[in-house]
């Protein structure tokens, strides 16, 4: 008796590849990684980073022996708050940190761009959330290795169904938020060695059902002018192998005086400024060693004032 060869759909084939080509990472990282340096680089309440560390873990070292009926736990964590702020380089290192608790050292990373998923095709967003999450994801980690899946801006495939613009089709909407709910109620049960960490800047923008799913809801805050001395300082001690001189500025005084200017600004912008000041004169361009306090304190002033705008 013959065996008869079945072709796999076209369109099945062309939902696989672009739920491919939104995977934008997946390797292993294990407890000795330079990885742990992502997560050291941000500059943030030690209470958050304790936080999400120990969310992290208590789900994927408890889930795997309890029901879900017990725990009510989806391994599910958003990180939200204001733009810059740190939370997808903390989510990026966060796997080094678990992997220092877990059996085998080691844990998996697997960084999912939303964007990709969403489709103006009737029906295919919910489609390929559908596979992305509940077979192609639990399929690139179904060596059972404790694995944290990204999520950036979840809010463009998470979206408030009670405020689903009509603009788009609503619809739609409501069918790919279903299909995250779905894959996440499914992945609580099935593979509890997964753990989703969601990033937002708009909270009010994700679906009520979608945040009554996650574990714990993290704010990641603005930094505090001490935060601030401490981002301006590493920048400019970042330098210091190449301008030795600005290592004389990282120590000043000033540095404190400006970072209380600072106020407001978040850590991307506030590193950013470091290099806004270098540019503003010339001199300073072709010798980063002759910055001033002048020069990065305007700079600060030029930055709260565009963000206040």
């Amino acid at each position: 008796m013959f065996e008869t060869e079945v072709d796999t759909p076209t369109w099945r084939m062309e939902s696989r590849l672009k739920v491919q080509e939104c995977v934008l990472s997946d390797e292993v990282v294990d407890a000795d990684s330079t990885e742990g340096e992502l997560w050291d680089a941000i500059v943030t309440p030690a209470s958050v980073k304790e936080r999400l560390r120990n969310q992290t873990l208590l789900s994927l070292l408890v889930r795997p022996s309890l029901p879900f009926t017990v725990t009510a736990l989806h391994g599910l964590c958003t990180l939200y708050g204001p733009p810059g702020t740190g939370k997808t380089t903390l989510a990026r290192g966060l796997p080094a940190q678990v992997a220092r608790y877990v059996p085998g050292r080691k844990a998996r990373r697997i960084e999912i761009n939303p964007h990709g998923l969403m489709s103006a095709e009737h029906g295919q967003s919910q489609q390929r959330v559908s596979e992305l999450l509940g077979e192609y994801v639990p399929g690139l980690a179904e060596d059972g290795m404790p694995t944290v899946v990204i999520l950036d801006e979840v809010e463009s495939m998470a979206v408030a169904r009670s405020a689903a613009s009509l603009s788009a089709n609503p619809a739609d909407v409501h069918r790919a938020t279903d299909a995250v709910l779905t894959a996440l109620d499914h992945n609580a049960v099935a593979h509890p060695h997964l753990f989703f960490v969601a990033t937002s800047n708009f909270t009010s923008a994700l679906d009520d059902a979608f945040l009554s799913r996650s574990d714990a809801a993290i704010l990641v805050p603005l930094p505090e002018p001490e935060a601030l001395r401490e981002i301006l300082a590493g920048t400019l001690l970042a330098l210091v192998d190449a301008y030795p001189r600005l290592g004389e500025l990282a120590a000043s005084p000033a540095i404190g005086r400006i970072a209380e200017a600072a106020r407001g600004l978040d850590g991307r912008r506030a590193r950013k400024a470091v290099f806004e000041a270098m540019a503003q004169r010339l001199e300073t361009v072709l010798d980063p060693e002759s910055l001033t306090e002048h020069d990065l304190s305007l700079a600060v002033r030029n930055a709260v004032a565009e963000t206040t705008k």
